[in-house]
């Protein structure tokens, strides 16, 4: 990367950065900030473009230390590199673009390609996507850049309960018309879907996130039935953005070569965010809450969910702008995050008592933007862990601090 970079200098061609839905990608007009959804997320990032070459690149980074404890026991200073994502874009040609995100999870531990699709533009609102794309499912799972948040960790309802960053092969449509305050938007996908790992798995317990286990969902459906995942969204320039969204589909392998297995059995999700902004005060307020349903075999035992439910709320206060260190554009904020997921909402058979299995967490933090495109948090975190029986809770707590910035 470095060697083309100096050898694009040579050639006399200046480096500008961009945001990804500039010209070079986009002939429509460019939205206002007010005006923005979470389905923008996805072009709504810094890029360096080359003079007028057809290709644009950018990431971000997310690297912390941590300190944290359960019980009393603790395994000490923790240095982390979360995480290095990668952003190809191109503008293929007029109403063509196409963009790639790669992330390096733990160092090279992890490598995903997590979005990686080619946009047809047909109208604003019939649009054609297709390739790898990002189920939209909530707000996080499409609005999910470190720099964009105050926290060091992810939500848990998003990274426990639903599988963050989640992404399919598949195509679909997308779309949203403008009207003076007001835009309404909508997607809707056809993708390969979950798996048996959702509960053949070795938490022993509902777990979506263990889908994302399987190395052949980019190139084959797990049992041949596609998953749907579909979002509305409504947003007022002056209050905020609401968003509804649908994700489901059959999740076990029923049939293999014409031999009936088992009857189909679907897991189906539904989310509900919300953003607004008090004009005010600056307070940004961002929440996502999440209800699951499992078809679970009756022949696993009840410590296996068949209802889940969770979300967050974030709540974030800027208390100063101006220089800090001399940085002329600094922001300083305060925030604080609400946790919590329940992973079986279901009640023991046998005596009527509700299945606990559930977590609940707060995290204050003060954040520090020497940059708009660079966060340095610290973030106290304070947990409460439940187990099946509703035993006193596993108490974690401990510091975190961490850096995020787009590249």
């Amino acid at each position: 990367m470095r060697h083309i970079l100096l050898a694009i200098a040579c050639m006399g061609i200046t480096a500008a950065h961009a945001q990804i839905d500039s010209s070079l990608l986009r002939r429509k007009p460019r939205d206002s900030s007010g005006m923005l959804l979470n389905m923008d997320a996805v072009y709504q990032r810094p890029f360096l473009q080359a003079g007028k070459l057809p290709v644009a690149l950018g990431g971000y980074m997310e690297a912390n230390w941590q300190h944290l404890g359960t019980d009393g026991i603790t395994e000490g200073h923790q240095f982390q590199m979360r995480r290095v994502t990668l952003f190809v874009a191109s503008g293929i040609g007029r109403r063509l673009k196409f963009l790639s995100e790669i992330e390096f999870e733990d160092g090279t531990k992890e490598i995903n390609i997590e979005f990686a699709a080619v946009d047809m533009e047909f109208h604003p609102l019939l649009n054609l996507r297709g390739g790898i794309v990002m189920n939209p499912i909530g707000a996080f799972n499409q609005n999910h850049d470190g720099p964009k948040w105050e926290f060091v960790d992810r939500p848990i309802s998003a990274t426990q309960m639903l599988p963050a960053t989640w992404s399919n092969v598949g195509f679909g449509v997308y779309g949203k018309q403008f009207k003076k305050n007001w835009v309404v938007a909508y997607e809707a996908y056809l993708t390969n879907g979950f798996n048996d790992n959702i509960t053949d798995n070795a938490l022993g317990k509902t777990y979506l996130p263990a889908a994302k286990l399987n190395p052949n969902r980019f190139e084959e459906s797990y049992n041949g039935l596609p998953m749907t995942t579909a979002k509305a969204a409504l947003r007022h320039k002056k209050v905020g953005e609401l968003g509804l969204s649908y994700m489901g589909g059959v999740y076990n392998k029923f049939e293999s070569e014409g031999l009936v297995l088992d009857k189909k059995r679907a897991v189906q999700v539904w989310a509900i965010d919300a953003n607004t902004t008090i004009g005010r005060t600056g307070t940004t307020i961002t929440g996502e809450w999440v209800w699951i349903h499992a078809d679970v075999p009756p022949t696993y035992s009840q410590q296996y969910g068949r209802g889940q439910q969770g979300g967050f709320a974030d709540v974030v206060q800027p208390v100063y702008k101006g220089r800090i260190a001399g940085f002329a554009k600094s922001v300083l904020n305060v925030a604080c995050r609400f946790e919590y997921v329940d992973w079986n909402t279901e009640r023991f058979a046998q005596t009527g008592d509700a299945i606990a299995d559930d977590i609940v967490a707060i995290v204050p933090a003060i954040s520090w933007r020497p940059g708009a495109q660079t966060v340095i948090r610290l973030n106290y975190r304070y947990q409460w862990q439940r187990d099946l029986l509703g035993n006193p809770p596993a108490r974690t707590a401990g510091f975190q601090m961490g850096v995020s910035s787009y590249f």
